[in-house]
């Protein structure tokens, strides 16, 4: 176990730091708005970690790498103390990226040469440290990629060619498939490793539904595009309407048309003509309900989803494996796990009988749960194995900055 864990600690942290590779100093310091983070911040937070809630607490006169860190790469941590702004981690040009590499070094060196004389409790904190470290993998991707998108010459991250569909192809029709009904288990069980939000494991109520066969594609948005979908209020929540309005908003995230009118996206291989046939992405809550509606159907709810995953493979379809291009694709839309999160209808509430942890460590998720929305299922920017069908993810209903998706529901 103790081998095992080792060998996947320090392989997640060579893939961040292979991610990060592409990456020169200033690409990897510059902030592109509030949600995001630098790079450079990404690298540093998740090493913060290790040292403040493992080598702090549980190795006998260690000492700070660098005693301003704590301040400069604590998240949201309160007990932990007085933090950087999260809006001005942009500012932060010292330390540099080399300095910041050394930081990981010094931290991964004194993790090692006490390893096996960490008590189970910071063994079990170094697991909780893998899974946080891969959340900021995918981060970091999608924080690139709207960096990216705000130079005026787009930037590929991966500029080699990716394997694609042909872009006007259609995707095969959907269908409809049942899932379970009836009283429902959901919720994490057992002792492997979950977050303390997607337990306790309890019993759900759930009347007969169904779910697409696959995502929506980017051909099915076209044609709700066309429809005017952007454009009818009829189909929007009331919060949905505003912002479409407040923000002139008529396409996803990083679509834009030519000078011929042809639509292309930006993603991290660049600026390329729409895949038709591949699931659509970059679209918040507001608009995967809107597309519901003016579909004859609706938003899946996280217990749905999860009774009809629990079957499924949650290490398969179009999920991150290694540092190379990253985009959703046409051949895995089937999956439920992969390719792009999907939208529930369900906001994301603690699950009866729930308990935070004690400390700071217990500020991780429970504190967050006012506002948001649950997302199911992973994308093709989650390290495979990150995900199971308890996995409970969450934004707020106006972000789409991230691979996220949807997959219709409705009742039967």
């Amino acid at each position: 176990m103790t081998r095992n864990l080792r060998d996947r600690f320090f392989a997640a942290r060579k893939l961040t730091v292979d991610l990060v590779k592409p990456l020169s100093d200033a690409d990897a310091t510059v902030q592109s708005m509030p949600d995001a983070s630098p790079a450079k911040w990404h690298l540093a937070h998740v090493t913060w970690f290790l040292e403040s809630f493992i080598l702090r607490d549980h190795v006998p006169g260690y000492r700070a790498f660098d005693d301003s860190f704590a301040y400069l790469f604590n998240s949201y941590y309160e007990a932990e103390g007085a933090r950087h702004s999260r809006a001005a981690r942009g500012l932060i040009t010292r330390p540099s990226l080399v300095e910041v590499h050394a930081y990981r070094a010094h931290v991964e060196a004194a993790l090692d040469a006490h390893w096996n004389n960490l008590p189970e409790s910071a063994l079990a904190l170094l697991e909780l440290g893998i899974q946080h470290e891969q959340q900021h993998q995918e981060l970091l991707l999608t924080d690139i990629l709207h960096l990216f998108s705000q130079n005026p010459t787009y930037p590929a991250y991966w500029p080699e060619p990716v394997v694609r569909a042909v872009p006007d192809a259609q995707a095969p029709a959907a269908r409809w498939v049942s899932g379970p009904s009836g009283m429902q288990l959901i919720g994490h069980g057992g002792s492997t490793f979950a977050f303390d939000c997607e337990g306790p494991r309890h019993e759900v109520f759930l009347q007969p539904f169904a779910l697409s066969s696959r995502t929506v594609s980017n051909g099915e948005w076209m044609q709700f595009m066309n429809d005017n979908g952007y454009g009818e209020p009829r189909h929007w929540l009331s919060d949905g309407w505003a912002w479409v309005q407040r923000e002139h908003v008529g396409a996803p995230l990083y679509w834009q048309q030519d000078r011929d009118g042809q639509w292309l996206s930006f993603g991290l291989d660049g600026l390329r003509a729409i895949d038709l046939s591949a699931p659509v992405t970059h679209i918040n809550l507001f608009e995967a309900d809107a597309y519901a509606s003016w579909a004859d159907a609706r938003l899946p709810t996280e217990a749905e989803w999860e009774a009809a995953a629990e079957s499924h493979d949650a290490a398969a379809g179009n999920q991150l494996d290694a540092a190379g291009p990253v985009r959703p694709n046409a051949s895995q839309a089937a999956s439920l796990f992969g390719n792009v999160w999907q939208w529930t209808g369900s906001a994301y509430r603690p699950y009866p009988g729930f308990r935070a942890a004690d400390g700071a460590v217990g500020e991780y998720n429970g504190k967050f749960m006012s506002g948001q929305f649950v997302l199911r299922g992973g994308s093709c920017a989650t390290p495979r194995g990150h995900v199971r069908a308890s996995y409970r993810n969450f934004f707020y209903p106006h972000q789409r900055w991230q691979f996220t998706g949807l997959r219709l529901a409705r009742d039967v």
